[in-house]
């Protein structure tokens, strides 16, 4: 009987050490402001400096304080950002705005560059050719996506876990990643189509902020990001 105490307390204090550990090793994750990938007027044939100026420093630093404020002191400080979007329906409103416009300006930014332009290569390439018919199809869809988004939103390019590309627009700071978009996937390129993204320059003709995002457009990048996609 003696024996059995022993073997139950012992079991017991395993189980409350155990737990203890696990709670000291927890990490909160590092969300970090990443800087601009280029100079203001970098992106200056598609968009102008002063748009690129507010647009970061701005709305985007604004998105990033707010989501910090809206985790800080939850058990949401330790989820990486793609474990918070696997379960943003369970997260309150604030969280879900706010992480997505973090995230999904950090990812836009990335999708243009200086030297961007032309058509994508190699497996991408392929991939779009394959799914769309060819490159100027998906131009096409893609910019309807885009233009049809009613009110604020962004354009994708995503590949799902199939590892086919699909093409989709979602509200206001939504993206793929979420368990609430309609198509969930991995995001290769996204166009931002909130009006302060491109009202300074091209007010409210939308569609030729569009054909111009096609000059900058990062088809490297792009293309890195579906081949980690689909290993």
């Amino acid at each position: 009987m003696k024996k059995l105490q022993f073997i139950l307390i012992s079991l017991t204090m395993l189980s409350v050490f155990t737990l203890k550990a696990q709670e000291t090793s927890k990490v909160k994750i590092t969300h970090t402001f990443a800087p601009l990938p280029y100079a203001y007027d970098a992106l200056e044939k598609s968009i102008d400096k002063e748009t690129m100026e507010i647009h970061y420093d701005r709305h985007h630093r604004a998105y990033y304080n707010n989501f910090l404020k809206s985790i800080e002191g939850t058990e949401m400080e330790y989820l990486t950002i793609n474990q918070l979007f696997a379960e943003i329906s369970n997260y309150p409103v604030a969280v879900r705005n706010n992480a997505g416009g973090y995230f999904n300006h950090e990812f836009f930014w990335n999708c243009m560059s200086p030297t961007g332009g032309g058509a994508p290569t190699g497996k991408l390439s392929e991939a779009i050719n394959a799914s769309f018919g060819s490159f100027d199809e998906f131009k096409k869809q893609f910019e309807k996506a885009a233009t049809t988004r009613f009110g604020s939103g962004w354009a994708w390019l995503s590949v799902d876990a199939k590892g086919k590309l699909f093409i989709s627009s979602t509200p206001n700071q939504d993206n793929p990643l979420m368990d609430i978009a309609e198509q969930k996937g991995t995001p290769l390129l996204a166009l931002d189509v909130w009006e302060h993204a491109y009202y300074l320059r091209y007010q409210n003709k939308r569609a030729s902020y569009i054909t111009a995002f096609w000059d900058i457009a990062n088809w490297e990048e792009a293309g890195k990001r579906f081949e980690t996609a689909v290993k």
